[in-house]
């Protein structure tokens, strides 16, 4: 994991953390505040699946990307080691 992965994790769980304390503190009944907990975990799941699957869209185009020029590189040296030279 990297250092931007890293802070953007820890961000968000701060985050998390702040809007679930702020809503155990809020003057409401517990059943408003679960509901609200539910809910607010529900939005960012929802999120974060999204994120999710546009990163792997990411990482398949890079890897697709990756393969092609590999092969692209493999025949390029397949030409130049198979050529005699004059």
């Amino acid at each position: 994991m990297n250092t931007t992965s890293r802070v953007l994790l820890g961000i968000s769980v701060a985050a998390a953390a702040g809007v679930v304390a702020g809503m155990l503190l809020a003057p409401e009944k517990g059943l408003e505040t679960q509901q609200k907990i539910k809910e607010t975990a529900n939005d960012w799941l929802s999120k974060l699946l999204t994120a999710l699957a546009s990163g792997q869209e990411i990482a398949t185009d890079a890897t697709k990307k990756v393969v092609s020029a590999t092969e692209e590189f493999a025949r390029g040296a397949s030409r130049t080691v198979n050529t005699p030279n004059n």
